[in-house]
């Protein structure tokens, strides 16, 4: 039987941002130890380097521009505001820094200030946005002009959904634009609130262009921008979303679904502190407060909490380890059926990991038909929590069994993951 859980697959930070001419070579020799801190994952020492760069050289584009940068990872909004608006003083003409302060923008819901931001951005071309960013649609940020996105009309502190399913991933149900109850299945891998290109059409969602979406198996496919005026959640209703759009129909008999008609992904999960208890099939949403995160904590009890940094729009990475191999970023990903790891290919070899050639499947994706390849990783590690034999199609005998909080603290957030016997 296969069980849902939380996918970790491999996240590669490819970081090609060249370092600029410096006037002395030891100053050189600063920034590419620097860049090597940052390319391998090591953001709070590489952070530590580049500070003392920009102590010692208020004027240092290169080291400015990765302090903002690193901010962002963290989601330490203040600062990366506070970086990035240097960086853009030192060079107007770089689009990186403004596209990055749009993105703490837009985290912050300020969706006016993030589209004044790319004013002078080529969006549609711009490779930050592309590859990283693609939430980051100017015509939708618009039009929330006047509007709270993301408001959150109901009474209490928290509201829990029931779980309509767990394997081979969760499903709940909600009900977009007052509609009746429909299916989403929950997915950290997945950035906005998602919704089937044909249900979108239905219901008359407005359109402001796409973007193309990478997914399992290195697929691509067309991902329509759009938004909704609200979306029902257990006892509470967010309203002014920004939204996606892609085929998700097709997923519907895999998942185990009569129909499937959305995603729930981590941009809607960080606007609350979010709980995903797997044992008891509920996830819970509490409003972000001090209060409900001192409860929220207490509550844990013998928990592991886990440190990790946002990439991109919403990738959650943390560090980890494949069976005797040095420590990497692994990023958590619950959209990933029937398994419960996905290593990269190199990763693969360097662990002397064997492929189940004869035990091969196809299945669909978000970007349409792919062959999966089944394998059992011997050890995994994930923060301070480890496992034997992870299996490649089947998960049940651990993360069947782990309840997570997501509580996004100003961020590093953290996830807490705890057991049940």
């Amino acid at each position: 039987m296969r069980s849902a859980g939380v996918c970790l697959a491999l996240f590669a930070m490819i970081a090609s941002w060249p370092c600029l001419g410096q006037p002395v070579e030891q100053k050189r020799s600063a920034i590419d130890s620097a860049d090597r801190l940052f390319q391998t994952g090591e953001f709070a020492q590489a952070r530590e380097q580049y500070a003392r760069i920009a102590a010692d050289a208020p004027g240092d584009y290169s080291a400015i521009l990765q302090l903002g940068r690193i901010a962002l990872l963290s989601n330490h909004l203040d600062d990366a505001k506070n970086w990035l608006e240097k960086a853009i003083a030192l060079r107007p003409g770089d689009s990186d820094p403004k596209v990055m302060l749009a993105e703490a923008y837009y985290r912050r819901d300020d969706f006016e200030k993030a589209a004044a931001s790319l004013t002078s951005v080529d969006v549609s071309a711009n490779r930050l946005i592309v590859s990283q960013y693609p939430t980051l649609n100017v015509a939708k940020l618009r039009s929330f002009q006047g509007q709270t996105p993301y408001e959150v009309h109901g009474d209490g502190q928290s509201t829990r959904l029931k779980l309509l399913r767990t394997d081979p991933l969760p499903l709940v149900g909600v009900r977009v634009n007052g509609g009746e109850e429909v299916t989403f299945f929950i997915d950290t891998g997945g950035s906005e609130v998602t919704l089937d290109t044909e249900f979108a059409r239905e219901l008359g969602v407005p359109q402001f262009g796409s973007v193309q979406g990478t997914f399992s198996g290195g697929q691509h496919a067309e991902v329509q921008q759009g938004r909704i005026e609200a979306l029902r959640v257990g006892d509470w209703t967010v309203r002014n979303l920004p939204v996606a759009m892609l085929p998700l129909r097709q997923l519907s008999q895999g998942l185990g679904a009569k129909r499937i008609d959305g995603i729930v992904g981590t941009t809607l999960f960080y606007h609350f502190l979010t709980t995903l208890d797997l044992p008891r099939g509920e996830l819970v949403l509490r409003r972000k407060n001090a209060t409900n995160l001192e409860q929220l904590t207490a509550s844990l009890g013998k928990s592991v909490a886990i440190p990790f940094w946002i990439a991109g729009d919403h990738f959650m990475v943390a560090w980890g380890r494949v069976e005797s191999l040095p420590p990497a970023l692994l990023f958590v990903d619950t959209g990933l059926a029937g398994a419960g790891v996905k290593l990269a290919e190199s990763v693969i070899k360097r662990g002397g990991i064997k492929l189940e050639q004869d035990k091969a499947s196809t299945g669909a994706g978000g970007g349409g038909k792919l062959e999966t390849v089944p394998y059992v990783v011997r050890q995994l590690s994930f923060g301070e929590v480890q496992e034997k034999k992870w299996l490649g199609s089947t998960m049940g005998r651990f993360l069947g069994r782990i309840f997570l909080a997501f509580t996004w603290r100003a961020w590093w957030g953290t996830t807490s993951s705890s057991h049940t016997q």
